[in-house]
């Protein structure tokens, strides 16, 4: 008698958006019916052109789309079961879901090490565990430990940035939404930031969900990606399925099978885009 192997269990799934639309000042429609989900422990990328609809995904999630008159109209988004998009943000943090927004948003005038503890508000927890995390920290980023007494503002582009994170991972975070990671950052330090991404993940079991134009970087350190367009998810799959694509590595890599083309080749190759058809 045989039996048979079983199969292995699927990822357990942390984040589900479920056909959401967004409208900004009740008239504009932004998101036209998002679906996306994020299991434990990978991270998955939304990948698009500026204004695709990235960031309003993001903020949709971590609800902070009222500052920006912004409304989640239909559809719902769950974390680990539990509908979570009628929660107030802080309410969303203490679940274990948090943004880093897109821009860094550090505390000029406060030191990297001040704007560090600010992420542990929520918590509540004794002080020798905030310094615990914060030393947890400081082993992720090193260099926020070498410049900890530094005023934020006099840091630079990719010291604001490991010091948005950072500030996050200080609020025990089981899920991060991260928006724009490599904007204004030199090829070097944004690969340092993913490196430590995916440390983060593979170590912690962090879920990252990251809205990314670098669409390269993006799959390289993603195990599973989302193509928005135009308020739309129009291709999904494994980040090495997609990074291979020819459609994706025409559009949002700008390489081809076929070399370099002429305007006219390009524009035609635009209009034939299987996904707005």
């Amino acid at each position: 008698m045989t039996t048979s192997t079983p199969a292995p269990a699927a990822p357990e799934r942390y984040l589900s958006v479920n056909n959401i639309e967004v409208i900004y000042d009740h008239v504009i429609l932004v998101l036209k019916g998002v679906s996306l989900e994020v299991p434990k422990g990978r991270v998955v990328a939304l990948l698009g052109a500026n204004g695709a609809g990235k960031s309003t995904t993001l903020k949709a999630i971590s609800n902070l789309l009222h500052a920006e008159r912004g409304d989640v109209t239909k559809g719902a988004v769950e974390f680990k079961g539990n509908r979570v998009d009628q929660l107030t943000p802080n309410e969303l943090v203490k679940r274990g879901v948090i943004q880093v927004m897109e821009g860094r948003h550090c505390f000029a005038h406060l030191t990297l090490e001040e704007n560090l503890l600010t992420g542990a508000y929520t918590r509540g927890s004794a002080r020798g565990e905030i310094r615990d995390s914060l030393e947890r920290v400081y082993h992720f980023f090193p260099r926020l430990k070498q410049r900890r007494m530094t005023q934020a503002g006099y840091t630079s582009g990719g010291e604001q940035q490991m010091c948005a994170i950072g500030r996050a991972l200080m609020a025990k975070p089981e899920m991060i939404l991260l928006d724009e990671p490599s904007m204004g950052l030199a090829p070097q330090i944004v690969e340092e930031i993913f490196e430590i991404v995916r440390d983060l993940n593979r170590s912690e079991q962090v879920s990252f969900l990251l809205a990314e134009q670098n669409t390269m970087v993006a799959l390289r350190y993603a195990d599973f990606g989302y193509i928005l367009e135009n308020g739309r998810v129009v291709m999904e799959g494994e980040a090495s399925d997609l990074a291979s694509n020819e459609d994706v590595k025409e559009f949002y890599l700008g390489l081809s099978s076929a070399g370099r083309k002429s305007f006219r080749d390009v524009k035609h190759y635009r209009r034939r885009k299987r996904w707005l058809s």
